[in-house]
């Protein structure tokens, strides 16, 4: 029976009169307390209208954010799927095996609590302005760059985490927006958190390197 179904139905829940904006749709979905979990094909349902940015973000931002343990994991799963999908130009998909995933309300609702305020902020700046960076091809490069930073994601590098998925997060509301000038700014941040990867990555190779010619007693030529 449906009403037995966990899962909740977020085309059963109405945002507020007038409010199309993702900030508030979200917590529209967030506050449906009349089921207890959420899957992510309910948010792909949800979302589908508002385009694979707004996907991107929602999927995003738990990495980038202190949320409660286990969603960063459900929420970042989608993350290289979507991002491959929007460097190739294709609708968004995702597989059985991802959008069968669930979390509590109770949890997503403390991720949009927290993201919320500061979407709404961020809605409030954007409009559309050099939108040439947010259409094709240049959007395709846009999904190159995304799918990068969600590879690091999924990497079990230190600082790995919050500085690509808040860049991903600014890259997908540009593309939202179609707001050539956040987009700007999200290639700075992917610039700069390749960048500062990148040498934490080499910082740990040398200390392993330093540590492992010390157990052997070698003296290393760059040591």
């Amino acid at each position: 029976m449906a009403d037995d179904d966990p899962t909740i139905r977020i085309g059963h829940v109405p945002p507020p009169d007038g409010a199309d904006r993702l900030s508030a749709i979200l917590t529209a979905i967030a506050k449906g307390q009349h089921r207890e979990r959420i899957s992510i094909a309910d948010l792909l349902h949800a979302l589908e209208h508002r385009a694979i940015g707004a996907l991107m973000f929602i999927f995003a931002v738990p990495n980038a954010i202190p949320v409660p343990p286990g969603v960063s994991a459900i929420l970042g799963a989608p993350l290289i799927f979507l991002s491959f999908q929007l460097m190739i130009g294709r609708r968004p998909w995702l597989p059985r095996i991802i959008t069968d995933r669930s979390l509590s309300r109770v949890d997503f609702e403390k991720v949009v609590d927290l993201a919320a305020p500061w979407l709404a902020k961020a809605e409030r700046l954007m409009r559309p302005r050099f939108e040439w960076l947010a259409m094709p091809p240049a959007e395709y490069l846009v999904g190159a760059i995304c799918l990068v930073l969600s590879i690091i994601l999924f990497l079990p590098i230190p600082l790995g985490n919050m500085l690509p998925a808040f860049t991903i997060c600014v890259l997908a509301l540009g593309v939202l927006e179609r707001d050539g000038i956040w987009i700007g700014i999200g290639v700075a941040c992917a610039i700069a958190a390749v960048a500062i990867v990148w040498g934490v990555m080499l910082a740990l190779l040398w200390g392993a390197l330093f540590v492992l010619g010390n157990l052997l007693g070698i003296t290393l030529a760059f040591a």
